[in-house]
């Protein structure tokens, strides 16, 4: 069984910043089961372009308003608690925070947890 506590994780070198995010992550591929999971902060008044090429990521949000933007289709979803979105295509997006966003985040296959976006917006693949 494995049990972790947030505030076991943040400062950690599981705590990871960016300029308009912060992933404290929780289940990395060394924990074995499969797949990632994170606890994500996505900073008020925010806008990010990401692209999982490597990854497929499903996102539950707990906290805050905000929007995803669709490049390839333009769609534009509203995000607010309860709000789940999964990027089972790949897909090329805008994530804006109106407010604080939080938000578990799943990735399949797992993040080693020393990912960071490039200048693609894509997470490489660690082996």
């Amino acid at each position: 069984m494995i049990v972790k506590h947030l505030e076991d994780i943040v400062g950690t070198d599981a705590d990871i910043r960016a300029d308009t995010w912060n992933s404290r992550r929780f289940l990395l591929k060394k924990d074995g089961m499969g797949f990632a999971m994170n606890d994500t902060i996505i900073k008020a008044g925010t806008e990010s372009y990401f692209w999982y090429a490597n990854h497929v990521e499903a996102v539950y949000c707990v906290e805050g308003t905000g929007e995803i933007e669709d490049i390839g289709s333009g769609q534009v979803h509203e995000i607010r608690p309860g709000t789940m979105y999964a990027l089972n295509d790949h897909d090329k997006h805008y994530l804006r925070a109106k407010t604080q966003l939080r938000l578990v985040c799943v990735f399949n296959p797992p993040l080693t947890g020393h990912e960071t976006h490039d200048e693609n917006g894509v997470y490489p693949l660690i082996a």
